[in-house]
């Protein structure tokens, strides 16, 4: 049987194994495309009659949703994000709701757009089609990767960025209308008023996590201060930081501190879970292929690991930035409140007063001036421990360079 003609065409456009289909609403009509477009959906998706590209068929998208996925194999964020819209996309499908998602790529080459779109189910448009691409970019203002435009079936803007919305709620998110998002963030508000830890735990389906020789029951850590740790094993920034965390955990057993911290493996195998589970002196949920950490991972919003989200003693969310506080503050960020954080940036504050204006650290070649979050300083990372930090520190002001201020106690000399 031979190859539809259209087919051979698609090829020709820069079509790939897979869904591909061109955008003629912003492309200049030529040759055989008939159509003057304007901005709707229904010229949005044709360009000739009868026309079918990779076994896709136009028509089929006319009447539907349709998000415009702009995004680039080389960039971890849209890699990360890529699994999360594929999850909600199949979702969706099988619901059978009327939607459709057309990856509009932004990598450099060919090889890399083939690799990228392989791993998509859905339609692309080809990736010689350079016009095309850069008038949808430009039409929706596109800066930045990843980006989700969502438009309705009648052409117009639902979402001008569902990214977000996608990484909170999943399938959820749909249509994506601000009626369906505020109808979201009510529930997500009423869900976290009410919210204990046995709840928490119900999201994952376990009401039970493993200790080093049983398993323990999630009711019996109610009342307790409860860190929930997002790792994985093959994760250098975890590595780093769980050695951290441990020392921490340890310390404040010894002091007979009412706190517990569980391990949310993120590992993609059960080897790395095991291999982190080796490494950490706490609990941890069962490995079920992600399907539980997932769950609990989607509730908090977590974007990147390793996180820790820290929960009181009556089971509602202390804070979601236990990473940032435990490298700030260590032990002594214990309980996490913001009474106890205010209380040390206080302290802080009143140390800082003994550290020298400006000095000459050993790591940089500029002098290093005084900062704090109220005179040009803010978050940031120490460039000489790869941490987090926030509000004091030394800094750069020529090229940014910056560091904690317990940092600066190793220094060549002050400056004159």
């Amino acid at each position: 049987m031979g190859r539809e003609p259209e087919m051979e065409e698609a090829r020709e456009n820069g079509g790939v194994g897979g869904s591909v289909l061109p955008l003629a609403s912003l492309i200049s009509p030529t040759g055989n495309e008939p159509y003057m477009v304007q901005w709707s959906m229904n010229n949005l998706i044709k360009t000739q009659r009868k026309v079918y590209f990779s076994q896709v068929q136009i028509s089929e998208l006319e009447g539907k949703i349709i998000g415009l996925y702009f995004a680039a194999n080389w960039y971890p964020k849209c890699e990360a994000f890529t699994p999360a819209l594929t999850a909600a996309y199949h979702q969706l499908k099988e619901h059978g709701a009327g939607f459709e998602v057309i990856f509009v790529s932004c990598d450099e080459n060919r090889p890399s757009f083939e690799r990228f779109h392989r791993a998509m189910p859905w339609p692309a448009v080809p990736f010689g089609d350079i016009g095309c691409k850069k008038r949808l970019s430009e039409r929706f203002q596109v800066e930045g990767i990843p980006r989700l435009v969502v438009l309705a079936p009648n052409g117009e803007v639902v979402q001008p960025d569902a990214v977000e919305l996608v990484h909170r709620y999943g399938d959820r998110a749909f249509p994506f209308t601000s009626a369906r998002v505020a109808e979201l963030e009510a529930d997500e508000q009423r869900k976290f008023a009410s919210q204990t830890l046995e709840k928490i735990f119900s999201v994952s389906g376990k009401d039970y996590v493993n200790g080093s020789q049983e398993q323990v029951p999630i009711s019996s850590l109610v009342g307790k201060t409860v860190g929930l740790y997002f790792s994985a094993h093959r994760c250098a920034p975890c590595i780093k930081f769980t050695a951290k965390l441990a020392a921490i955990y340890s310390n404040l057993k010894g002091k007979a501190e009412d706190f517990e911290i569980i391990y949310i493996p993120m590992d993609k195998e059960e080897d790395g879970y095991l291999r982190s589970c080796s490494d950490m002196p706490w609990l941890a949920l069962p490995y079920d292929d992600g399907a539980s950490s997932g769950a609990l991972a989607r509730y908090f919003d977590v974007r990147e690991i390793p996180t820790l989200v820290v929960v009181g003693p009556d089971g509602k969310t202390v804070t979601r930035e236990g990473r940032n506080l435990v490298n700030l503050y260590f032990d002594m960020a214990f309980p996490f409140t913001d009474e106890q954080i205010r209380l040390l940036q206080e302290m802080e504050d009143e140390d800082a007063k003994g550290y020298p204006p400006s000095l000459r650290h050993t790591g940089h070649r500029h002098e290093l001036s005084i900062v704090s979050d109220k005179s040009g300083g803010g978050p940031y990372i120490c460039c000489e421990c790869d941490e987090q930090g926030l509000g004091w520190a030394y800094q750069c002001i020529a090229c940014g360079y910056e560091i904690h201020l317990r940092s600066g106690r190793d220094m060549e000399g002050r400056a004159e």
